[in-house]
Parts: C-alpha cells; sequence; structure tokens
C-alpha cells in the first residue's frame, strides 16, 4: 500500500495527468473546481480553458465524475497566473511550463524568452506612447460641448486623420511573436 501512495506523490509532484484515481492519501488535498477556483483566485472557466489548452493537467476524477485536484494543480495554477500577470502568451508560459517540469535544463532559454518578452514590452510602451499622442491630438480638436456632427473629433476621425492602417499594431488585435524555438 504504501508503494501506491508513492506513486501517486510522485504523479502529483510532476503534474501529469491522471484520471480515475480513488485512492485517498492523508496527506493529498483533493479539491473539486470551485475550491480551486476560491483557492488560486482564478474563475472557474480560465481553469477549464488552460485544460483544455494542455498548461494545466486533466485531474483525477470522483466517482460521480467531479474534477479534483491537487496541491500539484493549486502551484501550477499559481505560476501560469504569475506568468499571465507579466503578459506572457500562452506559447511563452508553455516553454517556461517545460523548464519548470523539467528542472534539470539549464536556463539559457528561459533567459532568452525573458529578454525577448522584455523587448516586446518596450516595442509596446512606445506604440501606446504614439497612441496617447494621437488620441490627446485628436482630444484638441474638440475643445468645447457642441453638436456632434460639428465634433471636431468626430470630423477627425471621419477624414482619416488617423490611419490605422499605418499603424504597426492594434492595441487589440496585437499578439506576441511565437518563442524562437531551441535548436538541437
Amino acid at each position: 500500500m504504501e508503494a501506491e501512495f508513492s506513486n501517486l506523490d510522485l504523479l502529483q509532484s510532476q503534474a501529469e495527468p491522471f484520471t480515475n484515481l480513488n485512492v485517498q492519501h492523508p496527506d493529498v488535498v483533493m479539491m473539486k473546481i470551485g475550491e480551486l477556483s476560491s483557492t488560486t483566485h482564478a474563475p472557474v472557466e480560465t481553469i477549464r480553458y488552460y485544460e483544455r489548452e494542455g498548461l494545466l493537467p486533466a485531474p483525477a476524477r470522483s466517482e460521480g465524475n467531479f474534477r479534483l485536484y491537487g496541491e500539484s494543480h493549486v502551484g501550477r495554477l499559481g505560476f501560469i497566473r504569475a506568468c499571465r500577470a507579466l503578459d506572457m502568451n500562452l506559447d511563452e508560459i508553455r516553454v517556461l511550463l517545460r523548464f519548470r517540469d523539467g528542472r534539470h535544463e539549464d536556463c539559457s532559454e528561459v533567459n532568452a524568452l525573458l529578454d525577448e518578452h522584455v523587448r516586446h514590452v518596450d516595442e509596446r510602451i512606445v506604440e501606446l506612447r504614439r497612441l496617447a499622442k494621437d488620441l490627446r491630438a485628436l482630444r484638441e480638436q474638440c475643445r468645447e460641448v457642441s453638436a456632434a456632427d460639428q465634433c471636431g473629433i468626430m470630423k477627425g476621425l471621419a477624414s482619416g486623420g488617423f490611419d490605422a492602417a499605418a499603424k504597426p499594431h492594434s492595441h487589440v488585435a496585437h499578439v506576441h511573436r511565437k518563442p524562437a524555438r531551441k535548436s538541437t
């Protein structure tokens, strides 16, 4: 019986997918998705999304087919959310998770990924400053309240003075470049 618990602990510590385990161990905390959501402050739909995307391993299932999450899910979800808080995309997170899971590799690719992410953030800051300048210039076109058909902002937008096609990125649709693959 002791070996059975060791295998379960190993599975959870490596955050590998496992299903339909009905083994209970006193040191293993199993929680339903709502409890995981409350513990990590991650919405239930976000948790399911990360599962579908392969970032979060499939949880065990109860006899009633409820998802049952363990400590490894809490840690992995916290790691993912920390990455998302730094505006990392899912591909970047996948690379970082691979390094988190394979702790014995050197971190040169992690450093390169972060350096590229910093460059991306710097580019976005330049773009956002340009956008703020354009918005201030547009706002200056309407210094007092008037009828909408006389509004300087509306006239400025209609005249095409702010060519969206000339902008390198949309503030909504912009997506990070995919991280460079490590050559073997």
